[in-house]
């Protein structure tokens, strides 16, 4: 009964964002196409299961060369206690000053994108990573919880939230304690809504984004699946090497 009953309540979630959310898609898919049309990076930021949509743009069966994750091991949990365990990427992702020494490693330049993930937009890491975007003249899209934005305090010593930072906020349209299913005889809920939400979200930005730079006359190329049988074998290196080309043009790593 459970299962049904998530089911029933995601699908009212993405329901709400193809309702609500529609127009900043749209505004997000425009910001991106721009930036990759002119041979730019969009740069993907997320902490903890934040990193999921990250991983989901590119690489990825459809996913467009000109999408950039930024990906720090240590912001990424692969174990739930001890050496890179859940607690500890939580005590980080709240410090204030770590990310910057995370990102000094690339080479953001003005006229790109950096699109920040997070759930609750209050902790130091994706708040910290959108200002060292604006700092740099990158647009900043920000995928994250509405409720949260609307009734959360601020905990930044900046006294912003991430939504405050963005060009564009796409709100994920999940409550503020993400979780959907309420269980008898407790007041935890289980059956989180975030992930799916924000690859949903995500992967709508990206169906866009190639759609615009299709009518740009935007040569593209596409990370395809070994199942594509039209596609010849030879073709993922073409992808290689386009995104080795377009990040090393951009980067002085």
């Amino acid at each position: 009964m459970a299962q049904l009953e998530y089911l029933s309540r995601i699908t009212d979630v993405i329901e709400k964002i193809d309702r609500e959310q529609t127009e900043n898609i749209r505004a997000a898919a425009d910001l991106c196409a721009e930036a990759i049309a002119s041979g730019k990076l969009v740069h993907l930021f997320g902490s903890g299961h934040s990193v999921l949509p990250v991983q989901d743009v590119f690489p990825r069966y459809g996913g467009v060369v000109g999408w950039h994750p930024c990906m720090d091991p240590r912001l990424m949990w692969n174990n739930v206690i001890g050496p890179g365990g859940a607690r500890e990427l939580l005590w980080i992702e709240r410090q204030e000053g770590y990310i910057a020494n995370f990102l000094q490693s690339y080479n953001f330049q003005e006229g790109e994108v950096m699109i920040v993930y997070s759930h609750g937009g209050l902790n130091a890491a994706p708040i910290e990573a959108a200002m060292y975007a604006k700092e740099r003249g990158l647009k900043v899209i920000a995928v994250t919880s509405g409720e949260n934005y609307r009734k959360a305090t601020a905990t930044h010593s900046s006294g912003k939230k991430l939504g405050d930072l963005a060009d564009v906020m796409i709100d994920n349209c999940c409550p503020l304690e993400d979780a959907l299913v309420p269980i008898p005889g407790y007041y935890q809920k289980v059956g989180a809504s975030s992930t799916v939400a924000v690859i949903t979200i995500s992967q709508a930005i990206a169906s866009e984004t190639a759609l615009r730079l299709e009518k740009k006359g935007h040569k593209m190329f596409i990370f395809v699946s070994p199942n594509v049988v039209e596609v010849p074998k030879e073709y993922m290196h073409e992808v290689y090497a386009d995104y080795r080309r377009l990040v090393f043009a951009n980067s002085n790593m």
